[in-house]
């Protein structure tokens, strides 16, 4: 681990347990940014780190991407609407093997996805056809518009509803590639409120295919192939998410925004996800600070939590090539479980 990385206050995993609830086991903070870095962001919704070992935070309230360099954070992208700069960002994901990086925006009130070397240099971007709705947000989750954001280097994958699949491939210059993925019946008139159910996560699998995780309404995940083609579809179960599952409402009501915009409130089940490098799915959720585990067939295999100076709810979860987990908020490293 790099000298810019805090000693962890517990290492290690623990576990602990209770008569009448599955075994949870809680991860330890191995490692951290130094307080006085991760205290300066805004709010950081992404941590990462390249092959090559450099450190990279996605700071969206700041309007900033920032590389770690020593003891200090040095902006590598700032604030704007000018191309090579960012303005109400939603999302960032960086190719590890490269170091580049794309952040989504919207100057304008106009979805924008624009590429970046490791340095911060533009390499490119583009606008995407479709006017985005204002933004909504759930504390520090944005519900609609790009969401989440993958990118492989070669492609950028994204979740458009609207375009009536789940998954959308995208080339670097903004070229539709493909999109697949059936929309599930929500059984709502209000298509906002159908598109909000079919909001979530697209994952690239990085031994294979696709997950997609859904964000709102009952908590599924689906496994499709490199081709596009559906493998399965998995409940999301568990006593963390029957609390969510009891209150969950038939309709949904509309609320006015500060930019006049009557949208649906649809709170989400899920707060984060993502695909570790062994290929096995990772969901944050969004009601309780748990995380659960699946292997590539869809088996559940952990319950886990992440303790880094307390119990803390994942907003972004990124996998290193030594196998560790980088979280927001707080910018901790994590050991992965035993499987």
């Amino acid at each position: 681990m790099r000298a810019i990385l805090a000693v962890a206050l517990v290492s290690g995993a623990a576990a602990i347990s209770a008569p009448s609830a599955p075994r949870v086991e809680v991860l330890r903070s191995v490692g951290a940014l130094p307080a006085h870095i991760a205290g300066s962001f805004r709010q950081p919704m992404a941590f990462q780190q390249t092959d090559a070992g450099q450190y990279l935070v996605f700071d969206r309230r700041a309007h900033a991407v920032y590389e770690i360099a020593g003891d200090t954070a040095k902006k590598i992208v700032e604030i704007g609407a000018e191309e090579g700069r960012v303005i109400d960002p939603s999302a960032f994901d960086s190719d590890p093997a490269e170091g580049s990086f794309v952040v989504a925006d919207a100057p304008m009130r106009r979805q924008r996805i624009q590429i970046f070397n490791a340095t911060g240099g533009r390499i490119g971007g583009f606008t995407l056809p479709s006017r985005e709705v204002s933004r909504l947000t759930l504390d520090a989750l944005v519900l609609n518009g790009i969401g989440s954001i993958q990118f492989t280097g070669r492609s950028i994958v994204i979740n458009q509803p609207e375009s009536g699949a789940l998954i959308s491939e995208i080339g670097l210059w903004g070229q539709p590639m493909r999109s697949f993925g059936e929309l599930r019946t929500s059984g709502q008139e209000d298509p906002d409120v159908h598109m909000a159910l079919n909001a979530g996560f697209p994952l690239v699998d990085p031994t294979g295919g696709f997950f997609f995780v859904f964000g709102a309404g009952v908590p599924i995940f689906r496994k499709y192939d490199a081709k596009g083609a559906l493998l399965f579809e998995r409940h999301v179960e568990g006593p963390e998410v029957d609390a969510y599952l009891r209150t969950m409402p038939a309709r949904w009501p509309k609320r006015r925004n500060e930019d006049g915009d009557v949208l649906p409130f649809v709170p989400p089940a899920v707060r984060s996800a993502g695909v570790d490098r062994a290929g096995r799915l990772w969901i944050a959720l969004s009601a309780q600070p748990v995380t659960y585990v699946y292997d590539g067939t869809g088996e559940k295999l952990r319950t886990v939590q992440f303790k880094g100076a307390d119990i803390l709810s994942p907003n972004s979860l990124f996998f290193t090539r030594n196998g560790h987990v980088l979280v927001t908020p707080g910018c901790y490293e994590f050991p992965s479980p035993a499987f």
